[in-house]
């Protein structure tokens, strides 16, 4: 049985809803595991920093941080 004009619009404008949400679930989710990784890579250079001796610490930069959250989320991802 064939769908009238106004259902099968119905049935587009669902399908379209559920594509948005799921792109926007996806967008979401990226975001969260992107924080993720660079709260994770905050504390484990935080850890090492506090665990190496005075001569050895270096200063944690927020190019250090992003270093490493780059590095965990590939490692991840691969």
């Amino acid at each position: 049985m064939a769908l009238t004009a106004e259902q099968q619009s119905q049935v587009d404008l669902q399908s379209a809803l559920d594509t948005s949400r799921a792109s926007a679930n996806a967008a979401t989710e990226a975001a969260r595991a992107r924080l993720e990784s660079i709260r994770l890579a905050k504390e484990v250079l935080v850890e090492n920093r506090r665990t190496s001796s005075a001569a050895d610490a270096t200063d944690i930069t927020a190019a250090a941080i992003t270093e490493l959250a780059t590095q965990l989320a590939t490692y991840v991802n691969s």
